[in-house]
């Protein structure tokens, strides 16, 4: 245990007492020799989650057609810094590239930056986009200036969350620490108050809340950008559309719930992302949403997308695009759990998606 992550957080803890959440996620998620991003590969049927774009090439197309649109309302600069942060294998990305290449002028305009901290997964996304012209930083600061347009999916879940109990009216973090057997466990830290609404804050003992600092943090950054000039972001994940209340931090192997506690850097790491949280955080930009995956979806054409793919396909192949099609937008699914939130400059209109609002 000693050479594991688990050893060596339970070492740090005896040296230095109980950690806060957010540190041990960090740890498990990131840690250089042992974290679970640094050392395997978690995406599709023989890695631990599936993601939408490796579910089917609709979701990258239709995003490229979100942002081939949001370009048009920009008033389509010569020049535009298309991003993407945390682009996994960059299968997201090179279907976006697909889509826009139907527009060539749109593509034409694009400067491509993927944001990355895993030397593995720039390996991996360099492969997935061989033939390309794109450019990996590591920091959503490092982007060059510009016209901008930023996707993010499923990267917000994946930022270390900060947990808070309330216990005899008071709020305390809960913190990692170690049981009588020497284990991981979570214990009851030092007295504090979350920064959430009061009615939120409000709620009987027993109950947990979360925030995530390095989420409020990045949509700050995004808004600040945002407002300065021109641009746009798409940001997709699983979450809740207003602060409250629950804990909701998971662990996830082989595509399975596992220990959140056990085996650290061996499985997913992940937390429902407060949607209200980051459009707060992103003002002075303009928010507009959350909606249902399967809403912004369908309202970006997918039904009939679909049916262009299936038209003169097998019928084994028609039948996998209607099913890969009712798991992006099914609510039984991944239609109403998982939303989408668009940020832009305040003097924009309603992005494609998000007229209704």
């Amino acid at each position: 245990m000693s050479g594991s992550l688990a050893g060596i957080l339970a070492e740090r803890i005896r040296r230095g007492g109980p950690i806060a959440v957010a540190d041990y996620m960090a740890e498990a998620l990131g840690h250089p020799e042992h974290g679970y991003y640094t050392t395997r590969e978690p995406f599709g049927s023989q890695g631990d989650f599936t993601t939408a774009p490796e579910i089917s090439q609709m979701f990258g197309e239709l995003i490229g057609l979100w942002a081939a649109v949001a370009w048009q309302m920009l008033g389509s600069p010569s020049r535009l810094v298309l991003a993407e942060l945390g682009p996994g294998r960059g299968t997201l990305m090179a279907d976006l590239l697909r889509a826009a290449a139907t527009v060539p002028p749109f593509l034409a305009a694009l400067e491509v930056w993927l944001v990355e901290t895993s030397p593995r997964l720039q390996a991996r996304q360099r492969q997935t986009l061989a033939g390309r012209d794109v450019h990996w930083c590591e920091r959503f600061d490092d982007l060059p200036d510009g016209p901008l347009i930023v996707v993010a999916n499923e990267l917000f879940d994946a930022l270390p969350i900060r947990q808070f109990e309330k216990q005899g009216g008071v709020w305390r973090e809960r913190m990692v620490g170690l049981d009588d057997r020497g284990g991981l466990a979570f214990v009851a830290g030092p007295e504090t108050v979350p920064e959430l609404p009061a009615e939120v804050l409000a709620a009987a003992d027993g109950a947990i809340v979360e925030t995530c600092p390095q989420g409020r943090a990045l949509a700050a950054a995004l808004g600040g950008r945002l407002a300065r000039e021109p641009g746009a972001a798409l940001i997709v994940d699983y979450g809740h559309p207003l602060s409250g209340v629950g804990d909701t931090l998971q662990a996830v192997r082989r595509h399975r719930f596992h220990p959140v506690l056990e085996t650290p850097g061996g499985a997913d790491i992940t937390a429902h992302v407060d949607f209200e949280a980051l459009a707060a955080a992103a003002i002075p930009a303009r928010a507009w949403g959350p909606v249902g995956q399967g809403d912004f979806l369908s309202a970006m054409g997918i039904r009939a997308r679909a049916g262009m793919l299936a038209a003169g396909a097998s019928p084994k192949l028609a039948t996998d695009i209607a099913g890969q099609m009712r798991r992006l937008i099914d609510p039984q699914e991944m239609g109403t759990l998982f939303k989408v939130l668009a940020l832009a400059h305040p003097a924009l209109p309603a992005p494609p998606g998000f007229a209704s609002l």
